[in-house]
């Protein structure tokens, strides 16, 4: 089951720019696995693979720690079947994308996505 996709990305960045990490965490199954490129710089002992709820706690209260003015702004959502993709802009103004897969109404597997621009200024890869 997938909550409703606007509710959901409208706590969501809520939860994130007030940097309240247990209320995004409520979303999360207890058993959940997120991947990030950004886990693996800030903790590279997971090598991008953060597996579990008290992992994920850990992880992203320390990416807090270090990006104090973390702020995101969601530009779009998409909905698929027990899918929802949050795409938005962090404090950098870069475009990520959370890809979240959903079981029982809760996050069991997790994306953090990011823009890559494509070579020799040719613009964005779609």
């Amino acid at each position: 089951m997938t909550p409703d996709a606007v509710a959901f990305a409208e706590q969501w960045v809520d939860a994130w720019n007030a940097h309240d990490v247990e209320s995004v965490l409520r979303h999360f199954a207890d058993d959940v696995v997120f991947t990030s490129p950004v886990a693996a710089a800030l903790l590279p002992e997971t090598a991008g693979v953060v597996r579990g709820k008290a992992a994920l706690r850990d992880y992203w209260t320390e990416a807090l720690r270090r990006v104090a003015n973390l702020r995101f702004a969601v530009e779009t959502v998409y909905e698929g079947i027990d899918t929802l993709v949050i795409a938005y802009r962090n404090q950098d103004g870069g475009l990520v994308s959370e890809v979240l897969r959903f079981s029982d109404g809760l996050v069991v597997e997790g994306h953090g996505t990011y823009h890559v621009a494509a070579q020799q200024g040719t613009g964005p890869i779609s």
